[in-house]
Order: structure tokens, then sequence, then C-alpha cells
């Protein structure tokens, strides 16, 4: 027996009429929960339930950190290059042109200068979805310009690292960039100008080995992944069981890694905290 039957036979819908739901009105978080996507937004992208810090970029943090989101934008126009003319299952020229269309970014990183708490702050953020985060010549470039900025000017510096490591078509120009971000930041700690670097997940790869863990503060959103090869590389190159939690924040907290976790509606006032401690002044409200 029908549960239901039509009182009106032959009814239709013109194509033109259907109308889609929207997408992006409801997020599921990796433990299942369901929010609002609005409600997400208002919580700083942090599921309420489980307190599950969701993957965000640049123009997120920018708008988290800086005061009113007001912020100039350094070496906006910077973007890669192909010297290599590398190619594997596709042109690596090809693969740039891909990730700005598809990203509206021009790399996997940008840098910032505004006010945060009513003081100057320099922020690099990385942005994942630009080739997974990968670090290149323009991120090293980029992260250095801005360390210079900080050093000229004398304002402290943040870095938001978000990375899968360094960025294989660059080969060992990538790998240069370890090197040349470590002495910008040796120039910041030689001028006793303040730089933390928060960790977000994941944190992996050659940022893990340069500028992710030279900060005065290092500090990590809760959850994060954070190592230099994944669990599943570490696992199989050593033949052993991990511990449980290995490479999160909390694993790395506990065993010395990091000074600080992170919740992400503090954020904005523990990094001005933690400036203002280095820098021996008064805690601003």
């Amino acid at each position: 027996m029908a549960w239901f039957k039509r009182k009106t036979k032959g009814i239709t819908t013109t194509t033109e009429e259907k109308k889609d739901t929207p997408k992006g009105l409801w997020y599921k978080s990796p433990t299942g929960k369901i929010i609002d996507t609005e409600e997400l937004e208002k919580n700083f992208y942090v599921s309420p339930d489980d307190g599950y810090h969701v993957r965000i970029g640049s123009k997120e943090y920018f708008e988290i950190l800086f005061d009113d989101n007001k912020f100039k934008e350094l070496d906006p126009n910077l973007s890669s290059k192909d010297p290599l003319k590398f190619v594997d299952t596709k042109k690596y020229s090809d693969r740039l042109v891909e990730a700005e269309r598809k990203t509206h970014l021009k790399d996997a990183v940008r840098t910032a200068v505004g006010k945060s708490m009513g003081n100057d702050l320099v922020v690099a953020c990385m942005d994942f979805a630009f080739i997974g985060g990968s670090m290149g010549s323009v991120v090293g470039e980029k992260i250095a310009r801005a360390a210079d900025y900080s050093l000229k000017k004398k304002i402290p510096l943040l870095i938001i690292s978000k990375s899968g490591g360094a960025r294989m078509m660059e080969a060992a120009l990538s790998l240069m960039q370890l090197a040349k971000t470590s002495v910008k930041l040796a120039q910041l700690a030689e001028a006793k100008i303040p730089y933390i670097s928060l960790c977000t997940d994941p944190t992996t790869g050659g940022t893990t080995a340069s500028f992710a863990m030279l900060g005065d503060i290092n500090i990590a959103e809760p959850g994060a992944l954070i190592g230099f090869a994944g669990p599943r590389v570490v696992r199989d190159t050593t033949g052993k069981e991990l511990p449980d939690g290995f490479q999160t924040s909390e694993f790395l907290l506990e065993h010395g890694f990091l000074d600080f976790i992170t919740h992400r509606k503090d954020l904005k006032k523990n990094i001005n905290r933690y400036i203002d401690l280095i820098k021996n002044q008064p805690l601003r409200a």
C-alpha cells in the first residue's frame, strides 16, 4: 500500500523552474558534526560542538587578526615562474595558471601589514589551496621581504604556516628558501624584533624544517598536524606503530616542540599578549 497518493495527476515542473540547493549552507566536520556555515563563520570557523578548527586561508586570518580588517598587502603581484620547465602529469606552468584561476591567489603565501589591537603587525599567511601550500621561490621571497619590512620598520612579525612542504616542481630552488628565510629570521632576532610562529593544519616538510619552528614563541591551533614527514611515511620507514595523537599540536606541546596551543577565537588577543611580553611592555586589554 502506498504511503501517499497524488491529489492531482500530471504535475510537472519545467527545467527552468527547478531550483538547486545552494552549496555551502552546511559544513560537516570530520567527527560528523553538522553546522550552518554562517554560524561557523561567526565562531571563527571552529565547529562549536567538537572544537574542530576548519582549515581557512589568508583572507579569513587577516579578518581575524587585523583591526576592522584594514591592512596593506605587501608584494601582491609577485608570482612564480617555471625556470626548470618542469613536467610531470602536466606542465608546471599550466599548474600555476590553473591554481591562480581556482584560488584567485598569486602564490601560496600573502603578506600584509596593519594594526592589530592598535599596534602595527606584519603577517605572512600561507594558503593551502594554492598547490597544497607548497613552498617555492615566491613563498620564500615574500617571507624574506616581509621580514625585511619588519626589520626596517621595527614591527613584530607573525608567520602562519599551512603547507605540504617544499614545491617539488622547483627542486633545489625550493630548498634554498629554507636557508633564506632562516637567515632573515636570525636578523630579526639580532635586532630584538619579536617573531611569532603559528602552526596550523597541516604544517609539514620544509616549512617545519625552517621558519615554522624558529619563532621566539611557537604556537599552534588545536589538533593541527605538524611534522616533517607525515605519519604514514614515518610508520612505513620505521616499521613501528606510532603513539596516539602522534604529530598533533597536543603531542608536540607535551614533548616540548611548542610553547602554547591557542584556540582561534583567542588568537588575536594571545598573539598580541605574547608580543607585549617579549617586548616587556604593558599588556594590552
